[in-house]
């Protein structure tokens, strides 16, 4: 995987989401992670690096599990004539589906966008509580 790859999504991510600095940002031990414009990006947005210790394959398991989930819900039933055609097949699966529609057990089957807009809530309302 090509550092570009890695940095492109990140700043995608970085653009949607605007984290506040101190995000806290896991990955494995891969080049294009340890590589000095990877770092350069994470430190310009105030983005703190933790990567798995060698040979601790748990240490990413819940991204294993994504990719597994996206290979056998999608990528596994399509043939892709191109790189484009995968490209928006994998980020419709992602942002339409996955992240929008999908339950998640582990989120009292709610979907990612659902569960995140309910803890929101609930710490708006204990702000207003404490007030």
């Amino acid at each position: 995987m090509k550092v570009s790859l890695v940095n492109d999504a990140l700043l995608m991510a970085i653009k949607q989401r605007k984290p506040q600095a101190g995000l806290i940002w896991h990955t494995d031990r891969g080049s294009q992670y340890a590589s000095y414009a990877h770092k350069d990006l994470l430190e310009q947005h105030g983005i703190i690096q933790s990567m798995s210790r060698k040979g601790n394959c748990w240490d990413n398991a819940v991204a294993e599990s994504f990719f597994h989930t996206l290979k056998t819900e999608l990528v596994y039933h399509e043939i892709y004539e191109t790189k484009s055609q995968a490209n928006q097949s994998i980020f419709e699966y992602i942002e339409v589906f996955y992240n929008r529609q999908r339950s998640h057990s582990a989120n009292n089957n709610l979907s990612p966008v659902e569960f995140e807009n309910k803890m929101a809530h609930e710490k708006m309302l204990q702000r207003e509580t404490a007030a």
